[in-house]
Formats: C-alpha cells, sequence, structure tokens
C-alpha cells in the first residue's frame, strides 16, 4: 500500500518535494527489483543462453525482452546480446542518464558486476543517482561514475576520456531527447560492442536528420522536432561499423551490435521489421505538423 501510495504522488507532482521522495524513498518503492530471486533468475537465465548457443541454438532477439530497471524491456535483449558477445568487457558509457536507476545500464551493474559512466544535463538528477549508489545495498563495491554536463558534439570526447573510458567498452547507451544522433556521430575516444540509442520513429522512413542545435533543449520548437529518423540512424550505425539487430517493442531505442561481432546469433535486421508495433504507425500522423520544417539527409 505504501509502495503504491509513493508511486502514485512521484507520478502527480513535479515539485522539489518529488525530488525529495525519488531520493531518499526510491529504495522503498523498488526494493523488489534487488531480491536476491532476480538476480540468480537471471544469473540462470544468462548461463541458460550461453549454453544452448555454444549448441548452435538460435533465440529471436525480439523474444528476449524484459524489464528490471530499464524502461521498457531493453534489459532483457541487451542480456541475450551479451550472452553471444560474452561480458568480458563488463563496462559502459550511458549518456542521459537521469538518476541511472531507471537506465539501460543498471541492470548489469546491479546484477553482473559491470562498471561504468552515467552523464546527465540535471544536475539533481545527478545528486540523485550518486546517492542512491552510494547508500543503497548492492554486491559490488566499485561504484559507478556519474558526471553532470549538458553533452554536445564539441564536449562529447572530452567527458567520456576524462572518465577513463576511452577504447572499447561493452555498452554506449544515448538518450537525451534532442542531440542523439550528433553525438554518436562525434563519439570517436571509445568503441563500444554495442549501442543502443533513442530513434525517432515518429519520421516513419523517411531518411531524415534534424540540424544540430548545440543550445537544443527538449521540448524545443516542438516535442517531435529533434533526433534522426530510423533510416538516418541505421545509415550513422553502417559508417561507423554497426549493424541494427533489434529495437524495443515500441521501436523507440535501436540496438546496434558493432559489425564482427555474434553475427551468427544476431543477423541484421531490417528497420521495416522492428516497426511493427500498432503504437508506432499512430505515432506517424504527429510528424504532419512539422513535416515542412527544416532537415537534413542522413
Amino acid at each position: 500500500m505504501l509502495s503504491n501510495t509513493l508511486n502514485n504522488f512521484i507520478r502527480k507532482d513535479d515539485s522539489p518535494m518529488k525530488n525529495f521522495l525519488k531520493k531518499y524513498l526510491l529504495y522503498f518503492r523498488i526494493r523488489d527489483r534487488f531480491s536476491p530471486a532476480v538476480a540468480i533468475g537471471q544469473r540462470k537465465l544468462y548461463l541458460y543462453f550461453r549454453s544452448e548457443i555454444s549448441q548452435g541454438r538460435r533465440f529471436n532477439l525480439s523474444e528476449t525482452g524484459f524489464r528490471v530497471f530499464s524502461q521498457f524491456e531493453e534489459d532483457g535483449k541487451l542480456l541475450y546480446i551479451f550472452s553471444v558477445l560474452g561480458m568480458d568487457n563488463k563496462s559502459f558509457v550511458e549518456i542521459g542518464s537521469d538518476d541511472g536507476i531507471n537506465s539501460n545500464c543498471a541492470n548489469l551493474y546491479f546484477n553482473f558486476g559491470w562498471h561504468g559512466l552515467f552523464i546527465d544535463g540535471n544536475k539533481k538528477s545527478i545528486e540523485r543517482g550518486t546517492y542512491f549508489y552510494s547508500k543503497y545495498p548492492h554486491p559490488w563495491y566499485y561504484k559507478p561514475k556519474f558526471r553532470h554536463a549538458i553533452v554536445t558534439r564539441e564536449n562529447v570526447n572530452e567527458l567520456v576520456s576524462e572518465a577513463g573510458y576511452s577504447g572499447e567498452i561493452g555498452l554506449l547507451s544515448i538518450d537525451i531527447d534532442g542531440n542523439d544522433y550528433w553525438i554518436w556521430d562525434a563519439l570517436e575516444v571509445t568503441a563500444p560492442q554495442v549501442v543502443i540509442i533513442e530513434t525517432h520513429n515518429e519520421f516513419g522512413l523517411r531518411n531524415i536528420v534534424v540540424p544540430y542545435d548545440k543550445n537544443y533543449s527538449y521540448p524545443g520548437r516542438h516535442p517531435v522536432y529533434h533526433g534522426a529518423s530510423p533510416v538516418a540512424m541505421v545509415k550513422l550505425a553502417g559508417k561507423k561499423g554497426y549493424r541494427l539487430v533489434g529495437a524495443n517493442e515500441f521501436a523507440s531505442n535501436f540496438i546496434f551490435v558493432k559489425n564482427g561481432l555474434g553475427e551468427e546469433f544476431l543477423p541484421e535486421v531490417t528497420v521495416e521489421s522492428v516497426l511493427t508495433h500498432p503504437s508506432v504507425a499512430e505515432d506517424y500522423h504527429r510528424f504532419e505538423e512539422i513535416k515542412d520544417w527544416e532537415y537534413l539527409e542522413g
């Protein structure tokens, strides 16, 4: 009952009190996610996937999703991907992390011993995350790094390298509701095995990107006028040496794997194959209001 009351209040209230509750009472709201049964179940699943893969069995990535800390079912899909690739490199960079709890990387950290960097432009979110990860029980001594910064093309490489995450990492997650495409395009100091990045399915199959604006902050001129279309994001991935292997159910986060890694079990898929949820087609009409605005070709 207390958990439901907190959930309802936090969702409805957008004030200093909301931040207070999220910072000091969040653990009680999500403590079931830290159950030993959750960790044991995932480790068993990881070992099961590894065993089956070693015998040549292939799984459909779209059927492996589940949610522990991620916004949607990305946790399960990432677990399967790293069952294929292995977890020899347990490092991540998450750009647009909020507090690092409702995150694409938190599950790997809490349940598989990963380490990494959380970056967000909201100072209160970074303070909450730093507090949470330093205070609440988790099995791994090494704490993630938190950095408050507005990430741009001009500073992204410096931010990542200063934190010690140059070179190969396991996972890069980008979700900043704005210049996601341009940030990945500019990022050169790190070489992730897997990239999960926000993609604008409202743009349909057009090959378009909203021009870069260093000073952009959501919602800008229009809540849909930012980011890149699925086609443009896949083209960028190809230039950087990655292939599309799937997306979350609503096709708002596309998942890419570095070419040459796990191709037998993580084959390239088409853009059309991940734009199948009914909500995607319903979102296409949102583009009509901005269809004549300025775009670049991806």
